[in-house]
């Protein structure tokens, strides 16, 4: 046994497709799925129940999996511990951000980031927050920079900066004439929103609910480009992100009054990880470059 054909199988458990799998790991089918045969003829037990449509894994290969991933963080430690080493901003890092961020955020911070640290090599990986999170566990990636939520608080997160929110309706809506509105105003009011995938959805649905808003149950966008899109068709109002309020035909941004809604943008890393100061400097260097991005906006 060796950590390749760990990685193979927890690959094979993501995808539950052979060929998926392999790609993902950058070998043929017929490798990957050699290896798993050899992995359960060592270990003399049988991982997946093989059918010509999907796979399945046993009560046996879903515990090994699970060990798989233990073993597999470990190994991601010795060796963050070992590029520790060397210079703290230098060597790989391979970071994730959420899709309603990374359009916005990636042009500004990547080119200032490779800028400031020339050693540093940077991988960036768009996810939606659960499948970052569950990345970011089984030691894929180093770190993640997203909006908190509940589930990343088994996490250590490192705020970045707060980003508001504004209303968004069409030049045709009754409140596009106002300059300013308080929360209150939706109460009643029916709102499009993200769909499940995306924590942004989460955040936004809080605050509306705590007004009395409700979602509109007809529509759900996988991104915020069709969101605003449906915005500037008059099917709706939504709430977009400060970072993503672009100018855009036939659609008007409005800010709240006191109190205003936002989320909270920021970084966050396994616990007990050796690479801490690298993450926590990551984590300053992108606050001031983005403190002034989120004031000229």
């Amino acid at each position: 046994m060796n950590i390749r054909d760990l990685e193979y199988l927890i690959a094979l458990a993501d995808y539950k497709h052979f060929r998926r799998a392999a790609e993902s790991c950058n070998v043929s089918q017929p490798t990957l799925s050699g290896q798993i045969r050899k992995l359960e003829d060592e270990l003399g037990t049988i991982l997946l129940e093989r059918t010509s449509r999907k796979v399945l894994f046993t009560q046996a290969g879903l515990t090994l999996v699970e060990q798989a991933k233990v073993v597999l963080r470990e190994v991601k430690i010795l060796k963050e511990m070992a590029s520790n080493q060397g210079k703290d901003m230098s060597g790989p890092l391979h970071v994730g951000v959420i899709p309603t961020l990374g359009p916005y955020i990636s042009p500004v911070i990547i080119p200032a980031l490779k800028e400031k640290f020339k050693c540093l090599e940077l991988y960036i990986y768009e996810l939606q927050t659960n499948q970052l999170l569950d990345q970011l566990e089984s030691g894929q990636l180093d770190c993640g920079i997203i909006s908190f939520v509940k589930e990343s608080e088994a996490f250590i997160e490192v705020p970045i900066f707060n980003e508001e929110m504004y209303l968004v309706t069409s030049e045709q809506h009754e409140w596009a004439s106002l300059d300013k509105v308080d929360m209150s105003l939706l109460s009643g009011s029916e709102l499009l929103f993200l769909d499940g995938g995306h924590c942004l959805r989460t955040n936004t649905l809080d605050y509306c609910l705590s007004v009395g808003a409700r979602e509109n149950p007809h529509f759900k966008a996988t991104n915020l480009e069709t969101l605003r899109n449906m915005v500037a068709a008059n099917v709706g109002t939504a709430l977009i992100p400060q970072l993503a309020a672009k100018e855009t035909d036939g659609i008007k941004y409005i800010r709240f009054e006191d109190p205003k809604p936002f989320r909270t943008i920021g970084i966050v890393y396994r616990p007990g990880s050796p690479l801490r100061m690298r993450y926590e400097r990551l984590a300053q260097e992108i606050t001031q470059i983005m403190q002034f991005e989120v004031n000229n906006v």
